[in-house]
């Protein structure tokens, strides 16, 4: 799943890169600025990046640690690492609660810092 949504990042796809997120209003991404509901909102927080002349950076992903909670359902913390080029734009600690649903894993939690 990580390097799906790498990938879809770093092509710019923010369609692909949404389908990681679980549909529906229970889904929410929490910001220094407050939670968002839902993948419509957290698309529309995304989709400045994605612009034409947005700033695009290199998205991967480190460290990544998995515990699972119940069947299904698991916990996910890593960092994420934005590069323009050579040089480290941000990086910082992401935490995921993922459910699987339809064969896949999908976001229904998103706190990045």
């Amino acid at each position: 799943m990580f390097a799906r949504s790498a990938s879809a990042w770093n092509r710019g796809d923010l369609d692909a890169f949404m389908t990681d997120y679980l549909s529906g209003d229970r889904t929410t991404y929490v910001t220094s600025k407050g939670i968002i509901h839902g993948p419509a909102a957290i698309r529309e927080r995304y989709a400045p990046r994605f612009a034409a002349g947005g700033m695009h950076d290199s998205l991967s992903f480190d460290g990544i640690e998995v515990d699972p909670l119940a069947p299904d359902v698991i916990n996910v913390i890593a960092y994420y690492v934005l590069m323009r080029g050579d040089s480290l734009v941000a990086r910082g600690p992401t935490s995921l609660v993922m459910i699987r649903q339809d064969g896949r894993l999908r976001i229904v939690h998103d706190h990045s810092s």
